[in-house]
């Protein structure tokens, strides 16, 4: 056996660099998903979300409020974004997922207060999401009775030592137990289908071209179209067969209610795996082998799983990075099925999430059949 020639070393060497060069699809994503990575875990994930939108549902305005109310904004957890005036619409802002929270300040508030009565305060709190209120939740009962302390001088001072002078009632909607597995196995389906379907769809029509039998697909009296909806409709039933084992599995092994329609949950899921599968067929038409399909595949569904709120709390990134969130399909995908399994929500609730995959679906499929009608001409 000849000895190692650090020539022929050197040739193999140049040889992978000038096939990397060629391959320049491949060699961005390579630089591309550590730099994604870094910008994402840097800047946009955050365990302790602040500014959360809060509703405010106040039966006086008194310099007593006024300042409980101050104190919120203060705090930098809460941010007054409602006040509504009537309890049926401040129950609504919480249930449409408008505000995570609603503080309700009765009548008798203030008079309570200076006579040491220790009245009440109601804060209602979205708890689907278990993970995203916790911190702001811990800081209220502080902020509000600091808020409290400044108002007791003078004559009221004797009010102000001691325990806070009203009484905090906790009351957590939709997940009252703050069970975790109630927000993060609902949104495994989103996620699963994500996965599957982009990724088996880029790959399943980037094999055709590897293998040559796209040529057949050429020679057919077929519109690209039509290529197009029959390579998606397989699909469709798998993943409707994985939506059921996770709705069996989220029922029958971790007890999550569902309180919704299935026949409505059901046609969300086809408007969302449509949406993941028009992304797989615009990938496929873009790479020229399976590795690349593969590669774009994973450089989406990152930022997916990152960006839509299945990890981490939504609200607790910086705003560029929800604007972004919202430009995926996974993102509205999980509030409607959050939002039909744990709030029961109906087909006027769940519009307001459905139409952006509606429209989604829409323009990625014309950019995959401009991009085919192009790769086959």
């Amino acid at each position: 056996m000849s000895r190692l020639s650090w020539a022929r070393f050197a040739a193999v060497v140049r040889k992978e660099f000038v096939q990397m060069k060629r391959d320049r699809l491949t060699f961005a994503m390579m630089v591309g998903i550590p730099l994604v990575e870094l910008v994402l875990f840097g800047y946009a994930i955050n365990f302790d979300p602040r500014h959360l939108p809060t509703a405010v549902l106040s039966a006086e305005q008194t310099s007593v409020t006024r300042s409980l109310e101050a104190a919120l904004g203060n705090s930098g957890y809460f941010r007054i974004t409602a006040r509504p005036a009537a309890r049926d619409e401040a129950e609504r802002l919480l249930e449409t997922g408008r505000v995570q929270f609603l503080l309700e300040i009765p009548a008798g508030f203030t008079r309570g207060v200076l006579r040491g009565e220790r009245p009440a305060l109601l804060l209602a709190v979205d708890a689907a999401d278990p993970t995203g209120s916790g911190n702001a939740v811990a800081a209220l009962g502080e902020t509000v009775a600091a808020a409290l302390r400044h108002e007791l001088k003078g004559t009221l001072a004797a009010l102000a030592p001691g325990a806070p002078p009203f009484e905090l009632r906790l009351h957590r909607r939709y997940n009252p137990e703050g069970i975790t597995s109630y927000n993060i196995v609902p949104g495994l389906m989103g996620v699963i289908l994500t996965m599957t379907m982009v990724m088996m769809t880029a790959l399943g029509v980037t094999r055709e071209l590897e293998r040559g039998t796209m040529e057949n697909l050429m020679a057919m009296p077929v519109q690209p179209l039509e290529v197009m909806l029959g390579k998606i409709a397989p699909y469709i039933v798998v993943g409707y067969v994985q939506c059921a084992v996770i709705l069996l599995g989220a029922v029958h092994l971790f007890g999550v209610p569902i309180l919704g329609s299935l026949t409505l949950l059901s046609a969300c899921v086809l408007v969302f795996i449509i949406a993941s599968l028009t992304v797989g067929i615009t990938f496929s038409s873009v790479a020229q082998n399976m590795a690349q399909a593969m590669q774009m595949s994973f450089f989406f569904l990152l930022p997916s799983i990152l960006l839509s709120g299945f990890m981490f709390p939504f609200r607790g990134m910086p705003v560029w990075a929800q604007w972004l969130g919202e430009t995926l399909p996974l993102t509205h995908f999980l509030r409607i099925v959050r939002g039909i399994m744990l709030k029961g929500h109906g087909a006027a609730e769940v519009w307001h999430s459905l139409w952006p995959l509606l429209v989604f679906s829409a323009v990625v499929m014309a950019l995959g059949v401009s991009r085919y009608r192009r790769t086959l001409d």
